[in-house]
């Protein structure tokens, strides 16, 4: 049986945890331009997810999920990837839907919406 609606998969290149988070707050506040999760960058600012993202996000019909690195590794046993990613989850498949290179050249939501729609 197919399924209609696959699970879209977040996976940001950070690591869960209090202290992380303070790590990636400050290193986004302080040297932008090296911060290692595009995929945070554009979507985040340093008080949570931006509207305009949050809102796109409730007009997909898909399930989603949002991991962190280490989460994701896991939960899913999938190490040989590089991050930021997003995935589909479809019939316990899981497939890269937007690479890390792809997400590293969106400057903006808008970009950022494209790949996914």
């Amino acid at each position: 049986m197919k399924s209609d609606n696959p699970k879209i998969i977040f996976v940001y290149n950070a690591d869960s945890g209090v202290f992380n988070l303070l790590t990636d707050v400050a290193h986004k506040m302080f040297s932008p331009q090296t911060y290692a999760c595009n995929l945070c960058a554009v979507t985040h600012s340093n008080f949570g997810m931006k509207k305009e993202w949050k809102e796109f996000l409730e007009t997909l019909e898909n399930p989603l999920e949002f991991l962190h690195a280490d989460e994701f590794k896991s939960r899913y046993k999938f190490e040989e990837v590089e991050l930021p990613a997003i995935f589909k989850l479809e019939n316990g498949a899981l497939n890269l839907m937007v690479a890390a290179a792809a997400i590293n050249k969106c400057q903006s939501i808008e970009d950022l919406k494209r790949k996914i729609i």
